[in-house]
């Protein structure tokens, strides 16, 4: 074996940061919001859809925020609501969301804050940041 190439790659990766990916966005499936909290879960859940403009921006500062802060994949799950297959389902009823582009955090049977169609980095911030508490 050779020492000198084996030492100097075993001394790259010690030196690399152990940086775990964020966790993909989970897709809504019936129940499957409700299954999650009752496990204890804090939740960004998303009511989006493809088509829309202000949930891509979201998308993208959301996103932006979790590669910045890994405390929020951490601390919360990211669980995605197509508008247009469940937006008159009965999680939106229940949670009485009016639009896509509605960002909600939830811990148990509690809604712990939301934000209709605002794409404001800071705004979005606050609102994942009441899921680490």
């Amino acid at each position: 074996m050779q020492r000198r190439p084996f030492l100097i790659g075993a001394a790259a990766l010690a030196l690399t940061p152990l940086a775990r990916p964020a966790a993909a966005m989970v897709d809504y499936t019936p129940g499957l919001v409700d299954q999650r909290l009752a496990n204890g879960e804090t939740l960004l859940v998303d009511f989006w859809a493809s088509w829309c403009s202000t949930c891509r921006a979201q998308e993208r500062v959301i996103e932006g925020l979790r590669a910045a802060n890994p405390a929020y994949d951490a601390a919360m799950g990211f669980v995605r609501v197509d508008w247009d297959q469940h937006g008159d389902g009965d999680l939106s009823r229940r949670l009485n969301i009016p639009r896509r582009s509605t960002l909600v955090v939830l811990r148990g049977d509690r809604e712990l804050g939301r934000i209709v169609a605002g794409t404001r980095e800071p705004d979005i911030r606050a609102l994942l940041n009441l899921g680490l508490a």
